[in-house]
């Protein structure tokens, strides 16, 4: 556990809340991803309890409670939200884009009235401003 991790200690950031969790892992939002029609609706993060830098630092066993609870949040926010699709992914390191260094799933519900709706997680990676410069 890190002392000033704000997933190891979701405390650290009040208007994080932790909507479910399982032995190795919880699903955290901040209060306004419930704000309904709002840029990021619904979305939030699964992180494993104990502290893992990256994705590729989990065990065996906080794969699977990730799965389980990946599963559990879907039905929830399929009730509450009624998203019409879902971007799933992880930021690793920081060039990966990752500015807390604490392992999260990005759990990301899509809706038809979005601006950018269709548009996938390598959109942006395909735009002709993320040409590299070698």
């Amino acid at each position: 556990m890190a002392p000033n991790c704000v997933f190891c200690n979701p405390e650290i950031e009040p208007k994080q809340k932790i909507i479910f969790s399982n032995q190795y892992c919880m699903f955290l939002q901040l209060d306004k991803a419930e704000l309904q029609g709002r840029q990021l609706e619904g979305s939030g993060l699964i992180v494993p309890k104990k502290h893992r830098e990256t994705v590729f630092d989990l065990t065996q066993e906080e794969w699977n409670a990730t799965y389980t609870l990946l599963k559990d949040v879907k039905e929830y926010l399929d009730d509450k939200h009624q998203p019409q699709g879902y971007n799933l992914g992880w930021n690793c390191g920081e060039v990966g884009g990752q500015h807390i260094f604490h392992a999260h799933f990005h759990v990301l519900p899509r809706f038809v009235d979005e601006p950018l709706a269709g548009k996938g997680i390598r959109y942006m990676f395909k735009s002709s401003n993320n040409n590299r410069t070698n």
